[in-house]
């Protein structure tokens, strides 16, 4: 059995941003997003547009304990988002790439 390609550094950071990866990967892309963890993975591409916001509320000036608090506060939202609506999300990426989403009982 051949292995599925895997994108590069920068295309899968533009499909963990939402792009579409070419046909070539679509191997890949399936087994991302139906493998073993996917929930997991999938809340972490959710995680990736916190990543900014974070970092600027990290380097504001002031207390120390608040800019802690507030980045937690900015936490919250996109990993509620990937664990709440993972399936949904990761249901459009499919569709996305011209893929129907598994049916039946999710494997994990």
């Amino acid at each position: 059995m051949m292995s599925a390609e895997h994108p590069g550094v920068l295309r899968w950071l533009g499909y963990a941003l939402g792009g579409r990866l070419p046909e070539r990967y679509h191997d890949w892309v399936f087994t991302d997003l139906t493998g073993p963890d996917w929930r997991l993975r999938e809340a972490g591409r959710i995680m990736l547009f916190a990543v900014v916001p974070i970092t600027v509320l990290l380097l504001l000036p002031g207390r120390l304990e608040i800019r802690i608090y507030a980045a937690l506060f900015v936490l919250v939202g996109p990993l509620f988002v990937g664990l709440a609506y993972g399936e949904e999300l990761r249901d459009r990426r499919l569709r996305q790439h011209g893929m129907l989403p598994p049916s039946g009982p999710d494997p994990d």
